[in-house]
């Protein structure tokens, strides 16, 4: 039997119906799973043919399409809340998040910095455990960009940088590369060159680096992260900053990157873009990056790998 995977449909204003829609009738999509829309039917209705689809009823107000409101915010969050719970009774084998816009979700006066965090609060996990990995396949080879930090500004991030955040995040990394390699950038230009462009390097990178070698885990650095992604002989890497990471996905793979949620109970994947509000409506946008967030779950849960 084919694994039902739950999709929230993310801000009803934006993109996230249609490349729902679009993906949920793709044939790749089809082959491995049994997909299920979160969202309300007369809602979706508005960005494509719904015949023949699984929808689970999510109540939202029609929305004003390529709009910032709270009312979408809410309707995002709500159909990716029920999704999360219905996969953690067991419902689905898994969740793939459609771009929410986080101008509307702020609007409605929600704390949110992004669905790692909010799928750790649903799922009852510590927000900062979970880690966010950006998956994408590019000349020929599949890259796998993990983020210590996230949605925080950059003095913050530089608080939050610390041995036992970055430790985490490499422990968890290797447990779902099986053991393969790491590379994990500095924090400072060219890793700090020796102390000269800061001490992060030295005092929290290092220290976390040789802590997780003494378990047994392959992993180097600190490395610049403007080079970090030249060097093909890893499975995956450890970026400090939002920017190191999305920067260089988004310039190689634009449509086609699956955003993983990591640490949770949860298989839990997104977009790497966002709503799209200016072609809302339209019927042109690329289902490809909500394709891949579909198939690389299905894929990892047929291999019997937990995220």
């Amino acid at each position: 039997m084919k694994p039902k995977i739950a999709i929230a449909t993310g801000d009803p204003a934006g993109i996230g119906p249609e490349i729902s829609i679009k993906a949920a009738r793709d044939a790749r999509v089809r082959e491995l799973c049994q997909p299920v829309l979160f969202g309300a039917r007369e809602v979706l209705a508005l960005h494509g043919s719904v015949a023949g689809l699984d929808i689970v009823q999510v109540e939202q107000a029609r929305p004003r399409l390529g709009s910032v409101a709270a009312e979408h915010g809410r309707a995002a969050l709500a159909a990716a809340e029920r999704a999360i719970r219905g996969a953690l009774d067991g419902q689905f084998a898994a969740v793939v998040g459609a771009p929410h816009t986080e101008a509307a979700i702020h609007a409605a006066g929600i704390a949110f910095d992004g669905y790692p965090s909010f799928v750790a609060r649903v799922t009852g996990v510590a927000p900062d455990e979970a880690i966010l990995m950006l998956c994408l396949r590019h000349d020929g080879r599949d890259l796998r960009i993990a983020h210590v930090t996230l949605h925080a500004g950059v003095a913050d991030a530089l608080r939050l940088i610390t041995v036992k955040r970055v430790l985490r995040t490499i422990r968890t990394v290797d447990e779902y590369v099986g053991g393969g390699r790491i590379a994990v950038s500095g924090v400072n230009p060219h890793a700090g060159e020796g102390g000269a462009f800061g001490r992060e390097e030295i005092e929290v990178l290092q220290p976390a680096i040789e802590a997780a070698r003494s378990s047994g885990i392959a992993v180097d650095g600190p490395i610049g992260a403007d080079t970090l992604l030249q060097r093909r002989e890893y499975d995956a890497y450890v970026v400090m900053l939002h920017d190191q990471g999305h920067i260089a996905a988004k310039l190689l793979a634009p449509h086609h990157i699956a955003a993983l949620t990591l640490g949770t109970p949860v298989l839990f994947s997104s977009v790497g873009h966002g709503s799209a509000l200016d072609i809302a409506g339209q019927g042109k946008a690329d289902p490809g990056a909500m394709i891949e967030a579909i198939t690389r779950l299905v894929g990892r849960r047929r291999r019997g790998l937990a995220t």
